[in-house]
């Protein structure tokens, strides 16, 4: 993987209050391995590739609309390399293709297999299993969090992000905050906006940032993967009014409590915010058809995935 040959814009989102709010465009590093996704297989990938590996492999996990199994997918087909997906939930095998996320990776040459939750959340063994299957491959865990992808987020601050009071990203699996959080400036505020119920993740991006220089703040709107009115209508109007699309599931929910904590005067007045667009924007095809089957608005997808 080389670095962008693009310069990530930072856009003022304008608001007419006492803060001012920023959003960095992750996004747009690459329509398919976009956001916080490149960068956590940078290093990853590069590292791997360094070592001349014999019939090279990608092996990674993820659910039914993974973000993380869409780019490793591309990924893959971009450098030739195979790949395999091992997919949370057994019934999906006899469906996978009515899947945007599952079918798009099939499209780029990605295998599945599908295993059951009980198995999946069994990383240490499920892990150990594919090392002995495998023993050329390189695996990346859920969501492609480890240390080599935490440094890999450091490429996401730069000279331009030194300015802002606050660094906001949302929290999955948390290796994106913990590198925000490891190379941040020291005065600089680390917010979390986390969408997932999991306790042991301030544990873990501790550990893996070696700092403790980040809050978190929920920002789940009833769970992981749930949308709600509410979620659907400020994406909605955030596009409309802004020009820029966000996700169901990281972004949109980011911003809709940065937005909600704006109001509620949380930001010291003149603070500068600055919030990290990280993609994830072909999950919206899959929300929309579950909408559409819940006969709910669906998301106005302006980027036209």
């Amino acid at each position: 993987m080389n670095f962008p040959t693009i310069k990530i814009p930072i856009t003022e989102i304008p608001l007419n209050k006492s803060v001012r709010l920023f959003i960095k465009r992750e996004d747009l590093i690459d329509p398919e391995i976009s956001g916080n996704k490149f960068w956590k297989l940078f290093y990853n990938i590069n590292h791997y590739l360094e070592r001349n590996p014999k019939n090279p492999l990608i092996i990674t996990f993820g659910g039914a609309f993974s973000n993380h199994i869409s780019a490793v997918s591309a990924l893959g087909k971009n450098l030739g390399i195979k790949t395999l997906g091992i997919i949370r939930g057994e019934e999906l095998q006899q469906k996978w293709e009515q899947n945007p996320t599952l079918k798009f990776a099939s499209s780029n040459g990605m295998d599945f297999r599908f295993v059951s939750r009980e198995e999946y959340r069994n990383k240490v063994s499920l892990t150990k299993k594919l090392e002995n299957e495998f023993p050329s491959s390189l695996i990346i865990p859920d969501g492609g969090t480890n240390n080599l992808a935490v440094d890999g987020i450091q490429h996401m601050l730069s000279s331009d992000t030194k300015s802002f009071n606050y660094l906001c990203t949302a929290v999955g699996t948390g290796g994106t905050i913990a590198g925000i959080s490891k190379f941040a400036g020291d005065d600089q505020k680390v917010l979390g906006f986390k969408v997932v119920d999991d306790n042991s993740l301030k544990t873990k991006i501790s550990e893996l940032s070696g700092n403790e220089n980040f809050s978190l703040i929920e920002a789940d709107f009833g769970g992981y993967g749930k949308i709600n009115d509410e979620n659907i209508r400020f994406i909605n109007w955030f596009s409309a009014e802004f020009g820029i699309q966000l996700d169901p599931i990281y972004t949109g929910k980011m911003m809709q409590k940065v937005f909600e904590l704006i109001d509620e005067g949380f930001f010291p007045e003149n603070s500068r915010i600055l919030c990290f667009h990280t993609g994830g924007l072909q999950g919206i095809e899959g929300a929309n058809e579950m909408l559409k089957k819940q006969n709910r608005t669906v998301i106005i997808n302006r980027n036209g995935l």
